[in-house]
């Protein structure tokens, strides 16, 4: 059945390039002339699979440089004719393109030609490379012309057969196939040989898959590369001008030609906000090539960056490449060869990546455009909170000044939290509320360091704590900071001058079981933030230089955690180190002055804690922003400390005796939390309720474990 649509408008690109291989048909018409009339049989099935004598003793007459169908003279009337329709056809294809341009049509191969500077030679060398790609009658001929069926591509002697003189003439064309050759150099034809034995005249050319598409009319990249790249049409949103707005004020296109923008920063999103922007500005779409998942993936650099701007230049596109910190070496400065073809490159393009680099190692006339893309500030996570709170729950009213001030989320973290905080909403079908982006926040926060550190879930509050009211104060104070910090040290702009970072530096001390880790984990709780204990004695070690490695990678790793760290059992690294007798002396001060130092840089919370307040060295000590003593509890507190443990569920016999234990005695908080437990396990299997006796009995195996004696006195109630 006929179609009813009316015919499409026929594509003119499509028709140039017919018109253009038209004008090849002659050269190739020409060439199968020559070749038959110098004896080849067209009709021998195995032509090219023996040779006879006759072809001998031709082959060894024939001139050099010349082929089999050249050495042959062909009568002056038909050479007249294939001059005469190759005129004809040059000129049907000029008069085509005169009438296009006087249209204002662009033709796609005359604008490949145009970008990549491809001159007659180069133009009418492709055509022959692409002429199967448009129809399969290009593979017999070109088989029967190289006089080997299974040829189906051009090679590069039959190339010069057909566009260059015979002799050694054909030789003045071989720079159209070196590597710098335009052709070569951008990609947009490979050679092909069989082995690297194969002569070069043999070397079979393919024209690549991405030139073909777009020659048809559609980009799409290489299938290798498909992964890899992906363009983007013109075009940005709000989310855009609020991730990199701010970034991008100060650039005009019309100020700068063709520059070279190189961003750096952790906040990648907003890395590709601003990319967005730029190829808006100049109303170009975006081709994006992930260099770093190329290399990852043992790709060629330099290929894959040169493709990428065959890609861009072909779609007139703006680059970005991204990944840029795989092509950067140790010192943080790029492989001179790559950024000799960045320089090489007469457009606009943009490398991403998360180090700041230098450049080196070339010399250069142009100027780049440093960008750094920093965490996002606090007036800027609030923003981002908002933002992307608005667009996954309308209808919530939560202030988030506490999760903006907490979490030093980049920009995509604090739309994943907000999707995942969406995601945990709707299936508990209630609304987002600011426990739930808590969560949300918390899982998005680096979780790489639960590999080298254990995760704390903190259970207690401030009901469970028992402390003098000073230290509590302290606690609070705190908290305090650590919730103040966006305002005093960003609006405020105390963290200009007078505060290296925003971390705040903790030390507990004090006997074991008077709740060091307890405060720790409220401070959590209170705060919404993980905690992650980290056993100092465990990461020492007695070679010179790995104790550094091993906290090098926890603070590394906790950089983008937003997690308070404990470092537990201080009293393995720091001691009285001001009289150095030895050499173990003066690295284990390199040692406490290297955890200082990434203390200090670290933009969270961290916490010391030692059991010995009197080994720490007290210039070590006046560098902690806050420092808790932790007292043994009197009577008293040991009174409050029996009350907060023991847990009203708890089955007990009626003559439990409270401030008798907290009286006789004499034990902190841990081995109180130890007893009611084991005493608990005690009443299970014996009359399921805790009494007198196995609290005793609890007693006397606590301080078995400390070493300590217990006389039969304290173990009889009364």
């Amino acid at each position: 059945m006929a179609s009813n649509n009316p015919p499409s408008k026929p594509d003119i690109s499509l028709l140039h390039i017919k018109l253009e291989l038209t004008r090849i048909d002659v050269l190739i018409q020409r060439e199968v002339q020559r070749w038959q009339q110098a004896g080849q049989d067209p009709g021998d099935s195995y032509r090219g699979l023996y040779v006879t004598d006759n072809e001998v003793d031709h082959l060894l007459k024939q001139p050099f440089g010349f082929n089999w169908g050249q050495s042959t003279n062909m009568d002056p009337r038909i050479e007249n004719y294939f001059q005469e329709a190759y005129s004809t056809a040059e000129l049907q294809t000029k008069e085509f393109t005169d009438q296009a341009a006087k249209d204002q049509q662009d033709l796609r191969l005359l604008n490949l030609a145009k970008v990549f500077i491809l001159n007659p030679f180069d133009l009418d060398l492709l055509l022959l490379c692409l002429a199967p790609s448009f129809d399969l009658k290009y593979e017999r001929i070109y088989g029967y012309l190289q006089d080997d069926v299974t040829r189906k591509q051009p090679g590069i002697n039959l190339i010069l057969n057909l566009l260059a003189p015979p002799g050694t003439d054909r030789f003045a064309f071989w720079t159209h196939f070196v590597e710098a050759a335009p052709l070569f150099d951008n990609h947009i034809i490979e050679k092909q040989a069989e082995s690297t034995r194969v002569p070069l005249l043999r070397q079979t050319l393919v024209v690549d898959e991405t030139i073909i598409n777009w020659l048809l009319g559609s980009y799409q990249p290489n299938p290798d590369l498909m992964a890899y790249f992906h363009l983007i049409p013109t075009g940005s949103s709000a989310t855009d001008q609020l991730l990199a707005g701010h970034f991008m004020n100060n650039i005009r296109p019309d100020q700068l030609s063709n520059p070279h923008f190189i961003f750096s920063g952790v906040d990648l999103a907003s890395h590709e906000s601003a990319a967005r922007l730029i190829s808006s500005q100049y109303k170009r779409p975006l081709l994006t090539a992930n260099l770093g998942a190329m290399v990852h993936d043992g790709l060629s650099p330099f290929k894959s960056l040169k493709t990428a701007m065959r890609d861009a230049r072909l779609t007139g596109a703006i680059l970005f490449v991204t990944g840029w910190d795989t092509c950067l070496t140790d010192d943080r400065t790029a492989q001179a060869g790559l950024l000799s073809e960045i320089c090489r490159f007469d457009d606009t393009l943009i490398l991403s990546g998360i180090a700041s680099w230098q450049v080196s190692g070339i010399d250069r006339e142009d100027s780049f455009v440093w960008i750094n893309f920093p965490n996002p500030s606090y007036a800027q996570r609030c923003s981002l909170w908002n933002h992307y709170l608005a667009r996954v729950s309308p209808a919530s009213k939560i202030d988030i000044t506490a999760l903006a001030g907490q979490f030093l989320l980049t920009s995509s973290q604090i739309r994943d939290a907000c999707l995942s905080a969406m995601d945990a909403a709707h299936q508990t079908d209630q609304p987002v509320t600011e426990d739930i982006l808590f969560n949300a926040a918390r899982a998005h926060s680096n979780p790489r360091l639960s590999s080298l550190a254990r995760k704390v879930i903190p259970r207690y509050g401030w009901d469970d704590i028992v402390l003098p009211t000073d230290q509590v104060s302290i606690l609070h104070e705190i908290i305090d900071t650590v919730c103040g910090r966006p305002k005093v040290l960003e609006e405020w702009g105390v963290g200009e001058k007078l505060a290296p970072s925003s971390g705040v530096t903790v030390l507990f001390s004090g006997p074991p079981g008077t709740g060091k880790t307890m405060s720790a984990q409220i401070i959590a709780r209170e705060l919404g933030l993980d905690l992650y204990k980290i056993d100092l004695s465990s990461i020492v070690s007695k070679y010179i230089g790995e104790t550094e490695k091993n906290m090098e990678r926890i603070f590394s790793e906790a950089e983008s955690s937003n997690a308070i760290l404990f470092f537990d059992e201080a009293d393995a690294l720091f001691g009285k180190r001001s009289e150095v007798r030895d050499s173990h002396d003066r690295y284990a001060n390199i040692e406490i002055s290297y955890l200082l130092q990434r203390m200090e840089a670290y933009d969270g919370v961290t916490i010391l804690a030692t059991n010995l307040r009197a080994n720490l060295d007290e210039a070590f000590t006046r560098r902690l922003q806050f420092s808790v003593n932790f007292p043994f509890p009197d009577e008293a507190d040991r009174l409050k400390i029996w009350k907060a443990l023991f847990p009203s569920e708890l089955p007990r016999a009626a003559d439990i005796d409270l401030p008798l234990l907290a009286h006789r005695f004499k034990l902190a908080g841990g081995n109180i939390r130890n007893i009611i437990v084991n005493a608990a396990y005690l009443a299970s299997a014996d009359g399921g309720r805790v009494t007198m006796g196995h609290i005793f009995h609890s007693t006397h195996r606590e301080y078995q474990k400390l070493g300590r004696l217990l006389g039969e006195n304290d173990l009889i109630s009364g």
